[in-house]
């Protein structure tokens, strides 16, 4: 039975409607599904992004704790630095101040007389050479040369050798010189210097560490004394 015209129509309107709605929710199942995809890659980037910004301060505040810790120690350090440098100085204020009452040393010609014998003796004995020239202070001389006969006769006594001494008469020590002598031997190549500045400057080195243990008391960081 053939269809008119009419029938037709309505046929394709049908078929056209059915199309229509296929496309319809075909194009909102892409769009859902594109905005899903969207959403994904968005909450994607925004999450990678918020690792690396988090990362990037992580990092920076890392940088700054450890800007913190270096300018900390070298603040400590410099803190160290001074107050060594003020016990130092004061060390050396106290060793300065004996080397003021080392002049007072001459004073009493008695006991200076036997210091400079001993300083003569020890100095022969560190030598144990045959001619030896001993150098003094101008004011010193004549006290030297009474000394020199018994410090040559105690040489030969403890060594069994001979020793000729004599005192250096052009070349003196500086007037301000607390005292003591300087012996020469084989022409001024061989030198024992015991002035008493020269003294007191080994004894220092000797004591450096008692006279600070006196001034500032025990370092506990320090594990060995000697």
């Amino acid at each position: 039975m053939a269809l008119s015209d009419a029938d037709v129509q309505k046929q394709i309107k049908h078929m056209m409607a059915f199309i229509e709605q296929e496309a319809n929710e075909k194009a909102e199942e892409i769009d859902a599904k594109a905005e899903e995809e969207f959403n994904i890659e968005k909450g994607r980037l925004v999450q990678q992004s918020r690792l690396k910004v988090m990362e990037y301060y992580e990092k920076k505040e890392k940088q700054v704790e450890l800007q913190k810790k270096i300018q900390s120690s070298n603040m400590l350090n410099q803190a160290r630095l001074k107050v060594l440098k003020v016990r130092e100085d004061h060390v050396e204020s106290v060793l300065e101040d004996a080397r003021k009452l080392l002049g007072n040393v001459n004073q009493d010609q008695g006991k200076y007389s036997q210091v400079l014998y001993s300083l003569i003796q020890q100095g022969l004995l560190q030598l144990l050479e045959a001619q030896v020239t001993v150098r003094c202070r101008a004011a010193d001389k004549p006290v030297i040369e009474r000394l020199i006969g018994g410090a040559q006769a105690e040489f030969k006594q403890k060594t069994g050798k001979e020793c000729v001494v004599k005192v250096d008469p052009d070349n003196f020590l500086p007037p301000n010189s607390c005292g003591g002598v300087i012996l020469l031997a084989q022409r001024g190549r061989i030198k024992i210097v015991n002035t008493l500045e020269a003294r007191l400057d080994l004894i220092a080195m000797q004591f450096v560490p008692e006279i600070r243990n006196a001034l500032f008391g025990r370092n506990p960081n320090r594990k060995f004394t000697d």
